[in-house]
């Protein structure tokens, strides 16, 4: 009876042994914080609309607004850009915004804080 009750012991072990090695690392404590940083994109792909001018973008959740708005004077995207959307990438850095294509175009945007939608719309 005592053999059975050590080997009992011995098989519980053993079982232990082998679940905690599977157990995941414990996670590492550090002094950084986990807030979100206040980049929203770097480098990302992103439909730039253009339909009626390129005056606005949102990133996220993030509005901005071109630093130097582009149309060609009828409420149209300037000759050379799609329409109505110009693929490319945005990079966010802070407060500003920055769209590049692969056909030179280049856009700056500004944040607008607090904003919770495009301030004009077009048909």
């Amino acid at each position: 009876m005592a053999t059975q009750y050590v080997r009992g012991i011995a098989a519980a072990a053993a079982v232990l042994a082998v679940l905690s090695g599977c157990a995941p690392p414990a996670a590492p404590t550090s002094d950084v914080p986990t807030s979100p940083t206040p980049t929203a994109a770097s480098g990302v792909a992103f439909a730039l609309y253009t339909h009626c001018g390129i005056y606005e973008a949102r990133v996220q959740e993030t509005f901005f607004v071109a630093d130097h708005p582009l149309d060609d004077g009828q409420g149209n995207p300037p000759a050379g850009w799609g329409n109505p959307y110009q693929s490319g990438t945005i990079t966010v850095a802070g407060p500003s915004a920055v769209f590049h294509d692969d056909t030179g175009h280049t856009v700056t945007f500004h944040e607008r804080p607090g904003a919770t939608s495009f301030l004009g719309t077009c048909s």
